[in-house]
């Protein structure tokens, strides 16, 4: 089984738009690090809140080393987790969306998705009828998306 291992705000993203099933669909577990959980956990008075910890296909883990968050003082506690717990289950695949928290992870030669990629699978798999609805959904949702970023993946999506 791979490992998959991710992020808060790809999940926080999907929760948004009431589509965090396409996580289950498109790679069935997902494991996160005890932070990301506590991340998600922070927003338990948001509308699209769900305790994550309820469904049985994401698995929270703690880190082996915690002082191994100390190598990424320029992440969040949750982008370093996902990083330290990546390196330590050798993951798979790593599903983040923060530039910096990207690049550490390219540097650690891990393959790598967010949650545009995640909906473009969807989109390719049939799981979602428009990319470009769900786009404008989680901008007008407050996840801020760059234009540019936001065009390519229409495109991507043959939905210009």
């Amino acid at each position: 089984m791979p490992k998959i291992i991710s992020n808060t705000t790809p999940i926080l993203s999907l929760l948004k738009i009431n589509k965090l099933d396409l996580l289950e669909k498109l790679y069935g577990t997902i494991i996160v690090p005890k932070a990301v959980f506590q991340e998600i956990e922070q927003g338990v008075k948001k509308p699209y809140y769900t305790d994550v910890s309820k469904l049985n296909w994401i698995k929270v883990q703690e880190i082996q080393n915690p002082d191994s968050r100390a190598y990424f003082i320029d992440l969040d506690k949750g982008e370093a987790e996902v990083l330290i717990l990546s390196k330590e289950q050798n993951a798979d695949l790593v599903i983040m969306d923060e530039i910096m928290g990207r690049r550490y992870a390219k540097q650690l030669g891990f393959k790598l998705t967010g949650t545009i990629g995640i909906l473009l699978k969807a989109k390719e798999r049939g799981f979602i009828v428009s990319l470009k609805n769900l786009l404008i959904e989680l901008n007008e949702k407050g996840t801020w998306l760059s234009p540019k970023l936001i065009s390519k993946a229409i495109k991507l999506a043959g939905e210009e």
